[in-house]
């Protein structure tokens, strides 16, 4: 697999409250942008892998929910990860 325990542990420890707390909201948007880049990698080698441009498409809506869902929680929270993950020039 592409994405060790390890290197997932420390993605949950860099943007989680710790490495065990793989639920929090950006520790998901962390693992989440992890896999897109990955996804989005092999997307540029094999065009017409069709199921991967759908997984693709389906990691992107996952993370939009969940980024949608901490701005209306706690804006501050929302802009931290936005900007420890450079997502997005213009933070609102």
């Amino acid at each position: 697999m592409y994405l060790s325990t390890e290197e997932k542990q420390e993605i949950f420890a860099k943007h989680g409250k710790d490495a065990a707390d793989t639920g929090s909201t950006e520790g998901q948007v962390a693992l989440f942008t992890y896999r897109i880049a990955h996804l989005t990698g092999h997307l540029k080698k094999n065009k017409h892998d069709f199921s991967t441009q759908l997984s693709l498409q389906k990691l992107v809506g996952k993370r939009r929910g969940l980024l949608a869902y901490l701005y209306k929680k706690d804006i501050s929270r929302y802009r931290a990860i936005i900007k420890a993950l450079a997502l997005r020039d213009i933070i609102k």
